[in-house]
């Protein structure tokens, strides 16, 4: 079975985005080095040459994880989401119980997680914590602080 990741409709615009910068932008760069670097002369001791085709290499190769993580890319029907637990995508406000401190957080995949914009990875402690639960739940997340109780305020999409 193929690996598919499932993104919203942002998250995948946002590869697709880094992937026509990195081929269109930093490619024809690390050419423009290579090309800079031979035209110095003797290849066998010429750092910059070095230094460039190996940058080239690891762009490559990150050109090609990024299509073949494209290519497996699918986008979730944010319509068909269960709001009446907390799964990937949902939107989960809670409330520390100790501190009575409210937050509201997304939980995305690994690789749409921003903390500052709200969006926490399915596989931090916190969403961990709070997967398959519903409003008015009481979650405990273990950190390394100790223990931390949550209340589940609301949950949608």
């Amino acid at each position: 079975m193929e690996d598919l990741k499932y993104y919203t409709q942002e998250g995948l615009d946002a590869l697709k985005k880094e992937l026509n910068e990195l081929e269109s932008v930093e490619r024809p760069k690390i050419s423009q080095a290579i090309a800079e670097a031979r035209d110095k002369g003797d290849l066998s001791e010429n750092a910059e040459y070095d230094a460039a085709k190996e940058a080239q290499g690891l762009l490559e190769l990150k050109i090609a994880n990024l299509r073949n993580l494209i290519s497996k890319a699918r986008v979730l029907d944010e319509s068909k989401i269960d709001v009446t637990k907390v799964l990937i995508y949902s939107i989960v406000t809670v409330k520390n119980v100790k501190t009575n401190a409210v937050m509201t957080y997304t939980i995305v995949p690994e690789s749409e997680s921003d903390f500052k914009a709200g969006k926490i990875s399915v596989t931090s402690p916190l969403a961990k914590s709070l997967i398959g639960n519903s409003k008015g739940d009481t979650v405990t997340m273990q950190a390394p602080a100790g223990a931390m109780d949550f209340e589940i305020l609301e949950v949608s999409r």
